[in-house]
């Protein structure tokens, strides 16, 4: 489909079943092949020079397959978007996570994995041979083996459950390291949703909600 070349403002959605509902709809679309492409033309580039308003945070998969703005229809100014390999979480992560919701005043942060997940993968083969990669890749590996060793206790062993424990466990560390979204989240005012994309058909779906947010269907 065309771009959209409205220059009508959107009502921003405020709370955080607003946003996982926009979020939805547009995950539809993508999977339909009917996307929108809101908020991609020059009358919205030049209105969102002196300021951004985006109305989720996304913390996801670096994995080049898996690209938020594209996978949930969304455009220029919507998603404010901080990405590592296997969303794994240090301080970086959090400050950058705490100034969307801070400043920016997103009601709602998505923790977005997915299937076939690599550093994942690296993350169970080093806990079923006691190695670890060389250089930086082992920081990677040393922060996905606390997922790893938390669904293997609970039983959970496929590589599938362990990729969705992986995606559980960030959204609630998320609201257990920071006190500002720990916080939010208490007020009412911020909410997370751990969520998967299945890299083959484009659905994704719910693994995990803190906080108080309605996520219904998330696929047609």
């Amino acid at each position: 489909m065309t771009p959209s070349t409205s220059t009508t403002a959107d009502p921003r959605p405020q709370n955080p079943t607003e946003a996982w509902a926009a979020l939805a709809a547009g995950n539809a679309r993508f999977m339909a092949d009917e996307q929108k492409h809101p908020h991609q033309d020059v009358h919205r580039r030049s209105r969102l020079a002196a300021e951004q308003k985006p109305f989720a945070i996304f913390f996801g998969c670096a994995d080049s397959r898996v690209a938020a703005e594209i996978i949930f229809d969304q455009g220029l100014g919507d998603l404010f978007v901080v990405r590592t390999a296997g969303h794994v979480v240090d301080p970086s992560v959090l400050g950058s996570l705490e100034f969307g919701v801070g400043v920016l005043g997103c009601p709602l942060i998505v923790v977005l994995g997915h299937d076939s997940c690599g550093a994942v993968r690296a993350g169970i083969t080093s806990v079923e041979t006691g190695e670890l990669p060389p250089g930086f890749l082992r920081d990677i590996v040393e922060r996905v083996t606390p997922s790893v060793l938390a669904a293997t206790r609970h039983g959970r062993t496929s590589v599938e459950e362990i990729q969705r424990e992986h995606v559980a466990e960030t959204a609630r560390l998320l609201a257990s390291r920071s006190t500002l979204i720990h916080d939010r989240v208490e007020t009412g005012s911020l909410a997370i949703v751990g969520a998967e994309y299945a890299l083959a058909d484009g659905r994704v779906r719910v693994v995990e909600s803190v906080g108080e947010v309605e996520t219904g269907s998330t696929g047609g």
